[in-house]
């Protein structure tokens, strides 16, 4: 089936009951999909998910669009698909109900065929609700994209065509196109069904075709083998894509209906002598786990938006993705196969037992399987797709039932796709439960206070009790998903040789352990740290806390207007921070010196830093104290040694590892000029950096991505602002309300900075500064020249422009 974009041309608004509607009718704003809706409601303290969804309130929305539907129509097959609802949709067409989706994450579609009316106008309307369902920010909307696909009867339903790889060798690889045609019409009908394959360049590699009978009401599939010469695999390195193109025509050769799908050449295999094997190479997952939200943008999953962070994270060294507690949006699976990204893709957060009020549990035991099949059917052509993780933490995995789910969500996931591997995302803690609530008939009780350590969780992790209660669960698995108990990884080599392991969820600022271990274990394929991009929600669990802060938390709860999770080793505006660099150069991946400054106005002062915290430092040399103002400077390297300068004088030589692996740590004092760090090894320079502090007057300075994007609405143009002398140095101490005027063809939805506690809504075009710098995006809304203009008192303002040109 043909897809055309339906994400035009709506509206939102509250959701009223009847009487409220006659009492006043219910206010209704055009929107463009995707589109979040709860991003731009009100934050509230007594909000009833608190701090994991960022204060956020609950939301009950109603979206609708009209849309004309010809008379000719009459004789097609009309259908809508759904990427993401979040969450509990039930759709209308034309006042009648049509279809429901409790799961927020699954891609469903539905057939419009008998709610239409023809040569007419039409109605659809969505209704969804959010409220306390998740450990996380959701958002609520139609917050992925929308399909409208028009078709003859005889047509192929959307995710029709299924691309199964196999036998790849040097000179040889066979593709078995899968074609699914429906048929509802009343009597039999024999087709001809075509596919061709392209590569890269779009030359043709190789075509055939066959007849197929369909049934009325029954779908057939046709199965069409494929022999492709010297295949270009697909590799994190050289992302080679194929692409498919599938026609179906009537006996007579007139088309009915094609459709397209893009996939790779790939092997993928695991074993415990040499792990994970991609196209035959030994490879380590340096993973991180990415929550949905786009930070400004609250969960609206806009094209653009999921191709940028996937070439951030791809820049910043990561090869691989898990995607935290849900399944993950069909556009970012696009952009890994372009990029290059590993993808662990993950079902739920929870299967029978609920973790909040009003969670997924609730319709899990009816939907789970249909939710299965969405997330198969939308990953199946993806190459980046390696791993499918059954579930995150799941509270059932440690008693003989809940691994009996365990081992039928599974096998629903062979059965569909056996391609790929199967993980389950176990915490040792969490799967002894009955054991934290004294609900435990048998085992033995604990001190939970010795156990709630972070040394604590990864030892209990690899008790004798833990080992017991979860083989069961790991044995169901491929490759056993281990979160924050890596002391189970040479214990596993022991007890169980045959198991392929990986560190499904692990602490950031651990990597030089961790990394020492996956390197050590051939049959630990990798480490997934929590997180690689900050988030909205889970509010303040990667705060550093100071022992005089006027606001501290209770545990990992941060009281309000704590908004973000503080995890992330990249911020909510793609900035990286300073762990990044630091984990980089644990990877092997860097070599050149980075210089990460400390605070220097909390010097002395008590810190305590979470598991999932690092260093409250920057890399910046201007700062607002008085030269002679102790200071802490750490210089991340994979050298031996450090020698830091201060305006060409030498302050002393640190060797790296002393305090931290790949660390080295000086003690010194503040003076405004330039700080050099040189890294030696064996005597040798081997890389140098600089940093300085700011001269002159201050200005705003403006840059943008890219000059030139699409006017389709898939395309975002982003824009840093920064508050910044004539050299460029930021001046991260400067806070300063930098309002925003856009002219031409786009308009502003999103505007922000990283700050971790903000109270500015993301929809203003006003917003503060933090540490020098915000982040505006633009999306195009016709093709033509857009200007950004920034101003902010006592600064000179800035304009920048981009041009947004129509597709082709």
């Amino acid at each position: 089936m043909i897809r055309k974009s339906f994400n035009e041309g709506w509206t939102v608004a509250p959701k009223k009951t009847l009487y409220a509607v006659l009492a006043g009718g219910a206010p209704s704003r055009p929107v463009r999909l995707p589109h979040d809706g709860m991003r731009d409601l009100d934050r509230d303290p007594a909000s009833p998910s608190g701090s994991r969804s960022g204060y956020f309130p609950s939301a009950h929305l109603a979206y609708e669009k009209t849309f004309d539907v010809p008379a000719e129509w009459r004789d097609k097959t009309v259908a809508v698909e759904f990427e993401g609802v979040y969450r509990d949709a039930m759709v209308y067409v034309n006042g009648d109900f049509t279809a429901q989706r409790p799961n927020g994450y699954s891609p469903f579609s539905l057939t419009l065929d008998p709610f239409l009316r023809f040569g007419q106008r039409n109605v659809i309307r969505v209704e969804l609700r959010a409220h306390d369902d998740s450990r996380w920010y959701t958002g609520a909307g139609i917050y992925r994209n929308t399909w409208l696909g028009v078709a003859d009867p005889v047509h192929i339903p959307f995710g029709g065509v299924q691309v199964r790889t196999s036998d790849i060798e040097r000179d040889l690889a066979v593709a078995a196109v899968h074609v699914e045609v429906a048929n509802p019409l009343r009597h039999a009908v024999t087709v001809r069904v075509h596919s061709e394959i392209r590569d890269a360049a779009g030359r043709s590699t190789s075509r055939s075709s066959i007849p197929l009978t369909v049934l009325p009401g029954e779908p057939a599939i046709a199965r069409l083998r494929h022999y492709v010469t010297h295949p270009q695999l697909w590799d994190v390195d050289e992302p080679s894509l194929y692409s498919v193109q599938a026609v179906v025509t009537d006996e007579n050769g007139a088309q009915l209906d094609e459709a397209a799908a893009t996939f790779g050449f790939r092997t993928v295999q695991v074993d415990p002598v040499n792990g994970l094997r991609l196209n035959g190479r030994t490879v380590k997952l340096r993973g991180g786990c990415v929550h949905h939200d786009h930070g400004p943008l609250g969960a609206a999953a806009i094209d653009r938006a999921e191709y940028r962070r996937a070439e951030i994270l791809k820049a910043a060294g990561f090869n691989a993705v898990r995607s935290g507690h849900n399944t993950i949006s069909p556009a970012f699976l696009d952009a890994c196969d372009r990029v290059g990204l590993l993808v662990m893709d993950e079902f739920a957060d929870v299967w029978t037992e609920s973790k909040t009020s009003h969670d997924a549990a609730l319709t899990f035991p009816e939907w789970w399987e249909r939710d299965i099949e969405a997330m198969i059917r939308k990953d199946f052509n993806h190459p980046s797709v390696i791993m499918y993780s059954i579930g995150n933490e799941i509270l059932e995995v440690g008693r003989p039932l809940g691994s009996a789910w365990g081992r039928r969500i599974a096998d629903k996931v062979r059965s569909l796709d056996s391609s790929r591997l199967v993980t389950n995302a176990v915490n040792g803690l969490l799967a002894a439960t009955d054991l934290l609530l004294g609900t435990s008939p048998t085992d033995e009780p604990f001190d939970i206070n010795v156990i709630l350590s972070k040394d604590g969780v990864s030892a209990f992790g690899a008790s004798e009790l833990v080992t017991r209660r979860t083989e069961e669960t790991h044995s169901q698995a491929d490759v056993c998903g281990i979160n924050y108990s890596e002391a189970r990884y040479s214990l596993d080599a022991q007890l169980f040789p045959e198991r392929i392991l990986v560190g499904s969820e692990t602490f950031p600022g651990a990597l030089d352990v961790l990394w020492e271990l996956v390197e050590k274990h051939p049959q630990v394929i990798g480490d997934f740290a929590w997180t690689a991009w900050d988030h909205l929600g889970e509010a303040g669990v990667g705060r550093p806390v100071y022992a005089d802060d006027a606001d501290q938390p209770t545990g990992l709860v941060s009281p309000y207007p704590w908004l973000l999770s503080g995890a992330g080793t990249i911020d909510i505006t793609g900035r990286r921070r300073p762990i990044s660099y630091w984990r980089e150069t644990v990877w092997g991946l860097r070599t050149e010196p980075y210089i990460a400054v400390h605070r220097p106005q909390f010097h002395g002062r008590q810190v305590r830093l979470t598991a999932w915290s690092w260093d409250d430092a920057l890399e910046s040399w201007n700062w607002a104290v008085a030269p002679g103002s102790p200071i802490v400077v750490d210089v991340y390297s994979d050298a031996d040694e450090v020698e830091l300068h201060l305006n060409e004088r030498l302050l002393g030589k640190a060797s790296v590892g002393a305090v931290r692996s790949c660390i080295a740590r000086f003690e010194t004092a503040y003076e405004p000029g330039t700080l050099t760090a040189v890294a030696y090894r064996d005597g040798l320079e081997v890389g140098r950096a600089s940093l300085r502090s700011g001269q002159g007057d201050l200005r705003l300075v403006a840059s943008i991505d890219r000059d030139r994007i699409a006017a389709d609405g898939t395309d975002l143009a982003y824009v840093e602002i920064a508050i910044a002398d004539e050299s460029g140095t930021v001046a991260n101490e400067v806070e300063a309300l930098v309002s925003l005027r856009v002219d031409g063809a786009a308009e502003l939805v999103g505007f922000a900075s990283a700050r971790p506690d903000n109270t500015e809504p993301f929809g203003s075009d006003a917003h503060t500064t933090y540490e020098g710098r915000v982040l505006a995006i633009l999306r195009p809304t016709r093709p033509g020249r857009i200007l950004l203009t920034a101003e902010a008192d006592d600064l000179p303002s800035t304009s920048v422009s981009v041009t947004a040109v129509a597709e082709g």
